[in-house]
């Protein structure tokens, strides 16, 4: 049986400066309400709206070091763009992970249980652009989010 195809899905921009990237894109015409923005004590850490049939995400470069690991401890984050693909299931966020990096491309972010609820993976494609691998959300995997 063939696995299903990977339906492209979400660019996600990493920002450094999460209020600066909000009036941008609000006054670009982008409908980001504040209901779609997640905040902590520390501030504005994620938004997203679906736009056609893809999300637009911005994130603060603080909360992308979570979903990347590999991101931990760098300065340098700030307008680096995720570009995002969902997949049928949880095993095919690991099978394409390991098809990827067996064939020499760059595992940034193994397959992990993301606290929102998805199996989520990043491989880098040959110019070095993190390509994000997420399965269907499942409520009841769903944990609570890190301190950011």
């Amino acid at each position: 049986m063939s696995a299903a195809r990977p339906q492209f899905d979400q660019v996600n921009i990493v920002s450094s400066d999460m209020e600066a990237s909000l009036a941008f894109y609000r006054r670009l015409g982008v409908n980001l309400p504040e209901a779609n923005v997640w905040r902590t004590g520390s501030g504005a850490h994620h938004a997203s709206v679906r736009e056609g049939d893809a999300d637009l995400e911005i994130d603060s470069a603080r909360f992308a070091a979570i979903w990347n690991r590999e991101w931990q401890g760098r300065s340098d984050l700030g307008g680096r763009v995720v570009v995002g693909f969902s997949v049928a299931s949880r095993e095919e966020v690991d099978r394409l992970f390991a098809e990827l990096t067996a064939a020499g491309h760059k595992g940034l972010q193994p397959p992990w249980d993301a606290f929102w609820g998805a199996r989520y993976a990043i491989v880098e494609d040959p110019d070095g652009i993190p390509v994000g691998l997420m399965s269907p959300i499942s409520p009841e995997r769903r944990t609570p989010p890190p301190a950011v």
